[in-house]
């Protein structure tokens, strides 16, 4: 980043203050940000093992107590940060400060937050925490391949609030891209939008989404009665680990400023029957040499590209253990609600599994056709190509589900591309490609793996396929259980008949009653 980058509005308070991208801090820069801006508090941020952001307080008295606290971070109960998988004998845990991580309150003066990472006893990274999780994984494919993995989450909310004067009324299901004054929570969508790039620098875009309800019917008071506006965050790519805590600062951030407006923000995977979910769709690039090779010279997707979706593929089902928690979630993978039910890649096409967008692959200059009297030359650029996973909702456990990303990655580099029972990464590849809506041609769906249809079957899948996530000690054991007794307790095997079986108005409310459940599970 250069010191040009720094007049940008939206640019890194921290990176503006100190003269340096956010890569470079040190313990000392965030000193002098501490004595010169008058910091008051530092706030430790951690993801736990339930998704959510935790935070320690930690009021500063003098310097030298902020360079020990910066230095050797604090100590945490990992008993209740992780309840149910750490005995309470075993329990604590040091959080650590990631200096590049730290960025001023947006909500306040005097405080600045970090993003801390989970240190054992022992000096070394706590295995079984999300974070590191992540770290292992995404280490060992770089050793193993050679290559980065780099990762960006499409964030789907819900923005839900008091319903205002029925002037230029939305309507359902036609909310995508929508502008004001037919789309009221603009205003929000934009402070959201300023908070998140300032303090990750990762933000893409951000838009309304399809999703529309004029009155939400529940029986939960928080939402009952209210507007609610699905909204999208979309992020840019980064490396898988700090992509994870974008995401997890990210939803932090919305709650946060939908509470401060007023409304309530929820990314629960499904709120009413006949609209659109919540999704957490997932991109992947692959960088060699700091150069994107998902597509080649000519636009196409390379071998390397292909191996990973074969990858994505034969890790598909499993993966939804960590991408689609609660019951809610196999109420929004239905057919004709463009997500995913089967296991399939596809150009395009929404209702594919795995769907290789536009990626400005194989066009140049694209500006020039439309504004022909631009005298300036064209920009060098790298590949902009991705490959993007649907199947992921708001109940993701972001960590997690992007090291069993990785993981898929890892193991499609690893194995054969061509073996001898068929399966290997490209074969997965070649034999799950399929072109047009695969909803309407029965004859191609019925020759497709499915995806599991509840957390019960999710969970015995995991069980069943541990394997792939627990070698080379990735995933450890305890935290594979731990997934699948939660994902069994949702009890939710033959939800979708059960439902079927019931009169209409017993069905609708026995879904909204499934869907409100989580609210803010993650």
């Amino acid at each position: 980043m250069s010191s040009l980058d720094f007049a940008f509005a939206l640019a890194n308070p921290m990176s503006m203050i100190l003269d340096k991208p956010a890569a470079d801090f040190q313990r000392a820069d965030l000193l002098k940000v501490i004595e010169d801006k008058g910091i008051e508090r530092l706030n430790f941020h951690y993801t736990a093992l339930d998704g959510k952001i935790k935070e320690l307080k930690i009021p500063l008295t003098d310097r030298r107590q902020a360079d020990a606290i910066l230095a050797e971070g604090e100590r945490v109960d990992g008993s209740s940060l992780f309840k149910g998988m750490v005995d309470t004998g075993l329990s604590d845990l040091y959080v650590i400060p990631v200096y590049k991580s730290a960025f001023l309150d947006p909500f306040g003066e005097n405080c600045l937050h970090v993003i801390c990472r989970y240190i054992g006893a022992d000096g070394v990274p706590a295995s079984f925490t999300p974070d590191n999780i992540l770290a292992a994984a995404a280490a060992l494919f770089r050793k193993n391949s050679g290559l980065e993995i780099r990762a960006l989450g499409e964030l789907e909310f819900f923005l839900l609030r008091e319903k205002e004067m029925s002037l230029y009324p939305a309507q359902k299901q036609t909310g995508y891209h929508a502008a004001a004054p037919f789309i009221k929570g603009g205003p929000i969508l934009d402070e959201i939008l300023r908070n998140i790039a300032r303090i990750t620098g990762a933000v893409k875009y951000g838009h309304s989404e399809v999703g529309y309800i004029e009155s939400v019917r529940s029986d939960i008071p928080e939402i009952q009665g209210r507007q609610a506006e699905q909204m999208e965050v979309e992020f840019l790519p980064l490396p898988v680990e700090e992509a994870a805590d974008a995401l997890i600062v990210g939803r932090w951030l919305i709650r946060n400023i939908a509470f401060r407006n007023g409304c309530t923000a929820t990314f629960t995977p499904k709120i009413e029957e006949g609209v659109a979910g919540n999704g957490l769709h997932f991109h992947m690039d692959l960088r060699k040499n700091g150069r994107n090779i998902i597509a080649g010279p000519d636009g196409r997707l390379t071998e390397d590209a292909r191996k990973l979706i074969g990858g994505l593929c034969a890790y598909a089902d499993s993966l939804t253990a960590f991408g689609n928690t609660v019951s809610s979630a196999y109420l929004r993978l239905v057919p004709h609600q463009e997500a995913p039910t089967s296991i399939c890649w596809s150009d395009l096409n929404r209702s594919a599994l795995i769907r290789v967008p536009l990626g400005w692959s194989g066009v140049g200059d694209i500006a020039g056709k439309v504004n022909p009297r631009e005298k300036g030359t064209a920009i060098e650029k790298d590949s902009r190509q991705t490959i993007e996973l649907r199947s992921p909702d708001g109940s993701a456990l972001i960590h997690l589900v992007l090291a069993g990303i990785v993981m898929s990655a890892d193991w499609a580099f690893r194995n054969p591309p061509l073996a001898s029972e068929g399966n290997g990464p490209l074969e997965l590849a070649e034999r799950l490609y399929v072109k047009g809506n695969i909803h309407k041609n029965k004859e191609i769906l019925a020759k497709l793996p499915s995806l599991p249809s509840s957390c019960t079957a999710s969970g015995r899948i995991l069980l069943e396929k541990r394997g792939l996530y627990e070698r080379d000690g990735v995933f450890p054991p305890s935290v594979i259980d731990f997934v699948a007794r939660m994902l069994a307790a949702e009890d939710d095997e033959f939800m979708n008949s059960r439902l079927a079986g019931l009169p209409a108005d017993d069905r609708l409310h026995e879904s909204r009653r499934i869907m409100h459940k989580d609210l803010h599970k993650h």
